[in-house]
């Protein structure tokens, strides 16, 4: 997303556009697993999972997507990478909190340790995205706990079509409100990379874009919001490593320290679930089973 912006382009509704706009890949895994339930089910396989409420609930999340999209996208055009990637790391403590807030996160002194972690309107616009970003994750995990229907990764699939959907139709009014759409053409002839690799580099940020918001709403189904928030930070050595090599961009002292942080914060969390997990297991082993329980289970017999 950057490599558009630091080559002369400035569409900042264009590339929000492209967060979310490669929304119609997700028909293919759709009609997969609708064609899986119809040989199990039959006529009486239901083409759309979801009810009215996760309808509404996932059109107003995608509205919020959107404005979210724009907030990082503008501070992502005025602000080195690396720097707008700081800034968004701190979603994680957003998230943190608006987990607590939302649906009750449970918080360890290793999950604490875990959120903490040039100019002026791209710094406060990409501060803005991670507190948005931070609100909506754990939005996303309260919508499946509140559902009033089994949620299954395929109704998962169905809520980020919607979201998608909704935050790409917000982006598209501001293109149109804009004139990006007919700036497109004009844009690609001048790109100093060329036409062919300007569409390329769109087309890819869209497919990339989706398959990340695909990832991140599948953690909060499998774990949490907070999880997905601490697998997001940790992508931060990566964007800043890529930073440096791609961009020459300078890796001052504050930013390693930062970085340093964030990793800090993965492994400490990561630390918290492992002690947990062993000490379930722990319990579970000092359940004592009877040998008269042991053979009537294994005749199968209650």
């Amino acid at each position: 997303m950057r490599l558009y912006f630091v080559r002369g382009k400035a569409r900042m509704w264009l590339v929000s556009w492209l967060e979310m706009g490669a929304w119609p890949m997700l028909l293919l895994p759709l009609a997969a697993a609708y064609s899986r339930r119809r040989s199990a089910m039959g006529p009486a396989a239901r083409l759309i999972l979801m009810d009215r409420f996760l309808f509404a609930a996932a059109a107003g999340i995608g509205v919020l997507m959107g404005l979210d999209n724009y907030f990082y996208v503008y501070g992502l055009g005025r602000l080195p990478v690396s720097t707008s990637a700081l800034l968004i790391a701190t979603q994680l403590a957003f998230t943190a909190g608006f987990a607590f807030l939302l649906v009750r996160q449970v918080f360890t002194s290793c999950s604490i340790n875990s959120s903490n972690g040039a100019n002026y309107a791209g710094f406060f616009m990409s501060l803005g995205a991670a507190a948005l970003y931070g609100f909506v994750l754990p939005l996303v995990e309260l919508t499946y706990k509140k559902a009033k229907q089994a949620v299954t990764y395929s109704l998962v699939l169905e809520i980020q079509l919607v979201m998608c959907f909704f935050a790409t139709a917000f982006c598209t009014i501001g293109m149109l409100v804009n004139k990006d759409f007919q700036a497109i053409p004009r844009e690609a002839r001048s790109y100093e990379l060329g036409e062919a690799r300007y569409y390329v580099l769109l087309v890819w940020t869209a497919i990339i874009n989706q398959f990340f918001f695909l990832g991140a709403i599948g953690v909060i189904f499998y774990a949490s919001s907070l999880f997905s928030a601490v697998i997001i930070a940790a992508l931060l050595p990566v964007t800043e490593i890529l930073a440096v090599i791609c961009f020459q961009e300078k890796f001052q002292a504050e930013k390693g320290v930062a970085l340093a942080l964030s990793l800090w914060g993965f492994a400490s969390y990561f630390y918290g679930e492992f002690k947990l997990v062993k000490k379930e297991k722990e319990a579970t082993a000092g359940t004592v089973i009877k040998p008269a329980e042991t053979e009537m289970h294994q005749q199968g017999l209650p």
